[in-house]
């Protein structure tokens, strides 16, 4: 019986939102999710997209489409890095800031420590990555929810379009909302309910 329901109330979402989008003719995200041959880019707004791991190309041409700065939350030694990364982007005149994030264990001090890096400068187009968009799609969806007031159904299915957390990471975010006073208690949050 609760999973009826539950299918029901998830049908007439989804259909409410397919009626927003559809009457308000534009995509969900202010860009479009292709700007960028980035794997896994996604645009949240003029000012903050999220990505995978961008060759140098493609970071010559987020410069070149006005982003100041990129915030990279994975190893450098990680086997799909780009090598020199940092040097990179401090050449295009970029700001360049690394938070390794550790895979296994990301922390509510990981989190603050970007919380405060995007602060600094704030209005600076900004660029957060790592090798795939987990670990940046999860520290962006924070960061709209707390510091932004992005509506959570909006900033979780940006989230889930680009993966669904796993079981570590859906701790990660619940423990984060929480600390923040929030809950993930929205038409779209079931995936973080676990």
């Amino acid at each position: 019986m609760r999973k009826q329901r539950r299918t029901k109330v998830r049908f007439r979402t989804f259909a409410c939102w397919l009626l927003v989008l559809v009457s308000a003719g534009q995509p969900l995200l202010a860009q479009a999710q292709d700007d960028f041959d980035i794997v896994n880019y996604i645009a949240y707004s003029n000012l903050l997209a999220s990505s995978g791991q961008p060759s140098q190309a493609e970071l010559e041409a987020v410069a070149g489409a006005g982003v100041g700065r990129v915030i990279y939350l994975a190893f450098g030694d990680h086997d799909t890095a780009l090598s020199g990364e940092d040097r990179i982007v401090r050449d295009l005149g970029l700001q360049f800031v690394h938070i390794p994030v550790v895979w296994s264990a990301p922390s509510v001090a990981d989190f603050e420590l970007f919380s405060a890096v995007m602060a600094q400068s704030e209005g600076i187009n900004t660029l957060v990555h790592c090798q795939v968009n987990w670990r940046a799609s999860s520290f962006v969806f924070l960061y709209r929810v707390i510091v932004q007031d992005v509506p959570m159904d909006d900033a979780v299915l940006a989230l889930n379009s680009i993966w669904t957390p796993s079981d570590v990471w859906r701790t990660f975010i619940v423990s984060v909302l929480q600390r923040y006073g929030f809950e993930p208690d929205c038409d779209f949050c079931e995936a973080l309910q676990g």
